[in-house]
């Protein structure tokens, strides 16, 4: 599939066939060509996340099977780590007035590109874009792994990327997001 908007990691090939089913009723789900990875189209991620919030509640035991479900509120493909760092960067830009004053950090989860694309450089460039424009609004964010306001979490699968803000509070509300 290749115009994914949601990531999916299972902990194992049982909690992978048993979230497969769970998730059918959501949209598309397939295996992605990563271990215990699967890829879903949602027809509208933000109602996704509530339904499945929904679903989770009155059947807790789908998060034995499923170590992490992150929706991406956008999307794109690329070729090159330059194309990636231009796409994210001007997705990431487009929140740094709700970044302003508050504390973030990013983070990427990278599948496939192995020597291409580097989580933890891509990662800095994100939190150095967010804390320069921050600085040019008057209001610097700061960069905090403990308790902060919002994570910029990235999911890639191949030459896929998925693109998200969280708050504290949803981190809080949808235990299935698991960013760490």
């Amino acid at each position: 599939m290749k115009d994914w908007n949601v990531v999916v990691t299972a902990y194992d090939a049982q909690g992978r066939r048993a979230a497969k089913r769970s998730l059918r009723e959501f949209g598309a789900v397939e295996q992605s060509e990563f271990f215990n990875v699967l890829v879903m189209r949602v027809p509208d991620v933000a109602s996704f996340v509530e339904d499945f919030a929904a679903f989770v509640s009155e059947n807790l035991d789908v998060l034995n099977d499923i170590a992490r479900l992150l929706p991406a509120k956008e999307t794109f493909d690329f070729s090159t780590a330059e194309e990636f760092e231009a796409k994210a960067k001007e997705i990431v830009l487009g929140w740094a007035q709700e970044l302003a004053g508050k504390s973030f950090y990013a983070r990427i989860h990278r599948r496939g590109l192995r020597g291409v694309l580097s989580s933890q450089r891509e990662e800095r460039f994100l939190d150095e874009l967010i804390l320069a424009r921050t600085s040019e609004l008057g209001a610097p964010a700061k960069v905090t792994f403990s308790d902060p306001d919002y994570v910029i979490d990235i999911e890639t699968v191949g030459n896929r990327a998925g693109v998200s803000l969280w708050s504290r509070e949803e981190l809080r509300r949808y235990p299935f997001l698991r960013i760490e």
